[in-house]
């Protein structure tokens, strides 16, 4: 037999404590909630703002970081990452996780080429486009050299960093864009291009990385992700330099699947692409996939329209992934000593996958919300695409017969702790998704 249980009527009065009738032990429980809007600062999703350019004004998850490599590197070899990292600890990126841009010339500001190669007789060309700055010689092989060190050091450091989000290989061209327009004579060669996506890969194999653009060696990966600087206004204006252009151009429409896209929002014009231009905004973000949007974003805008606000909202949602739980199954009453089906069907409503294997977790909480049980499942969440999922697994709970919560979780591995929570009517405690009531025998 099955006992129906919509997720209100079993769900009621969650805290402190669940109004619960088991049935008889022959019986599953059947468990589908109603959806409702998720939540705006899941992880890894939504706005990656600046830490330094005012006052955030909405729910983000992640915070976005520029550093020079003079300031990484300003002796050969001499590694701040320490230093850097305290940036990370202000308090507009507390509990944020980061994604990051290395740069060497980023125009209007000091180079940042460091001093030890520049001795070493790396040249550089004055220019003053966009403000100004000294473009260095990338196509030197003590440059690219240099360069492959940094990017391996860099690799040791963040890639086994859980609170590293996704990172722009950046390094080469104005701001790390990979472009030098319009001086193209001092940009990169593809070869250059060539050795430092290797590098990266190499140094990377655990991250989701981003590449401006899809052209050359970049358009021949299938693993890696891309990112926009001009969203949404030049992700797919007909021009054959769009972003989306520049994908289909190299068969990589479909790279979101593996590796996530992003990128910022045109500087300073929130309120526009949000305004009259909406329709353009949410097609494009369905179009290229985003996940994230920063580091300029609507997060940074200051406003109290409520159309403005609303629509940042529905953005945040339908970036990235977004899960829902549409039914749960599972026996009324298990024994301690024997393995038991459970069972989960869900629906991705985003417009991407997650991009990590974070563990999916059931389970059990007594009365007073601590957690006295947790299984481990081998779901792979990164294959919950836009679309239906369905996972069940053979769990045993070895706890005192008694009466139980039945929780579910996603666990974030730098909090340690489960993070994401679902665009389902369900309540959560202490980060546990609170889905049915379990009675387990001796």
């Amino acid at each position: 037999m099955k006992t129906l249980l919509p997720a209100f009527s079993v769900l009621l009065g969650i805290v402190p404590s669940l109004c619960f009738s088991a049935p008889a032990s022959s019986e599953e429980i059947v468990v589908r909630p109603q959806s409702k809007a998720g939540p705006l600062d899941n992880p890894l999703k939504g706005w990656a703002p600046y830490t330094d350019a005012g006052k955030i004004h909405q729910p983000y998850s992640m915070v976005f970081q520029y550093i020079s490599w003079r300031e990484l590197e300003p002796v050969q070899g001499d590694f701040r990452f320490d230093e850097w990292e305290k940036a990370w600890e202000v308090e507009r990126a507390n509990g944020k996780h980061i994604i990051f841009r290395v740069y060497v010339d980023y125009p209007s500001l000091p180079s940042g080429l460091p001093d030890w190669l520049r001795k070493a007789g790396v040249k550089e060309t004055a220019y003053e486009e966009h403000g100004g700055g000294m473009s260095p010689d990338y196509n030197d092989p003590l440059m690219i050299s240099a360069m492959e060190r940094l990017i391996e050091a860099l690799g040791k450091r963040y890639n086994k960093n859980p609170r590293v989000a996704f990172i722009q290989l950046g390094l080469l061209g104005f701001w790390g864009e990979w472009h030098t327009w319009p001086r193209d004579e001092l940009y990169a060669t593809p070869e250059t291009e060539r050795r430092i996506i290797d590098a990266y890969q190499k140094s990377f194999p655990d991250k989701s990385l981003m590449v401006r653009y899809a052209r050359g060696y970049a358009g021949q990966q299938d693993w890696i992700g891309f990112h926009d600087d001009m969203f949404p206004q030049d992700t797919d204006n007909g021009k054959d330099w769009s972003f989306l252009s520049g994908l289909r151009k190299t068969k990589r429409t479909e790279n979101w699947r593996v590796a996530v896209v992003g990128g910022e929002m045109v500087p300073n014009k929130a309120r526009q692409w949000l305004g009259k231009d909406y329709e353009t905004t949410l097609t494009m973000l369905d179009r290229s996939h985003f996940s994230w949007v920063g580091p300029y974003c609507p997060a940074l805008e200051k406003s109290n329209d409520e159309t403005f606000l609303k629509r940042s909202e529905e953005l945040v949602r339908k970036m990235g992934y977004e899960f829902q739980i549409t039914e749960v199954v599972h026996p009324a009453e298990v024994s301690a000593k024997q393995s038991s089906r459970f069972s989960l069907e869900g629906r991705n409503i985003g417009t991407a996958p997650f991009y990590y294997p974070w563990l999916f977790e059931w389970a059990l909480l007594d009365s007073s919300g601590k957690v006295v049980k947790i299984c481990k499942t081998e779901w792979d969440i990164r294959k919950w695409t836009p679309g239906d999922f369905s996972e069940e697994s053979k769990l045993t709970f070895q706890v005192p017969a008694g009466a139980y919560r039945l929780g579910v979780g996603i666990r974030d591995p730098w909090l340690d702790r489960p993070a994401i929570r679902f665009a389902s009517e369900l309540p959560v405690v202490d980060g546990w998704t609170i889905v049915s009531m379990l009675k387990v025998t001796e």
